[in-house]
């Protein structure tokens, strides 16, 4: 099985093109509309809707969650796991919705107070992340972004066929 990421962006050599913060941004710019898609399902269908065999949003809700919490602490500090996690990062999925809201708050707020820590060089890094995906830091933070993206156009999906318009996709 290949476990590398897919790394074809080059990091820039000669200039800067995206800064830390402008990285930051953009990840919590997709953080916050998955949310408002999160939050724009009804109760129920949040957590039992499914089309074609797909898990319910929820579920793919909390693995999103249960990617970019410890993925953070592993950009932050490589240890790809969340401290004090016996199995290094899986939550279970909250009960309801608000309890979900909620932990993908907290989430938020931990990405961004450890992002602060997250040393000059780090993005141009190798690492294994989860010690599985060998590659550089900022291929992996891209992969975190690149699977929201994806899961959350299920989301879309499971929205419009209930009949409810979505957020806005280029409303981050």
């Amino acid at each position: 099985m290949n476990t590398t990421l897919n790394n074809t962006l080059q990091p820039a050599t000669e200039q800067q093109v995206l800064t830390s913060e402008a990285f930051l941004a953009h990840w919590q710019g997709h953080r916050s509309l998955t949310r408002r898609v999160i939050d724009t399902f009804p109760e129920k269908e949040l957590f039992s809707y499914s089309i074609g065999g797909m898990r319910p949003f929820a579920e793919l809700a909390m693995e999103m969650v249960n990617m970019a919490l410890p993925g953070i602490y592993g950009v932050a500090t490589s240890a790809w796991k969340v401290p004090g996690k016996p199995d290094g990062f899986v939550l279970a999925t909250p009960a309801t919705k608000e309890e979900l809201l909620q932990l993908w708050d907290e989430v938020t707020e931990t990405v961004n107070n450890l992002w602060q820590q997250v040393e000059p060089g780090r993005f141009q890094q190798n690492d294994v992340a989860f010690g599985l995906y060998e590659g550089p830091v900022y291929s992996t933070i891209f992969y975190f972004i690149d699977n929201e993206i994806h899961h959350r156009g299920q989301g879309y999906v499971y929205l419009r066929s209930l009949g409810i318009e979505p957020p806005p996709f280029w409303e981050r």
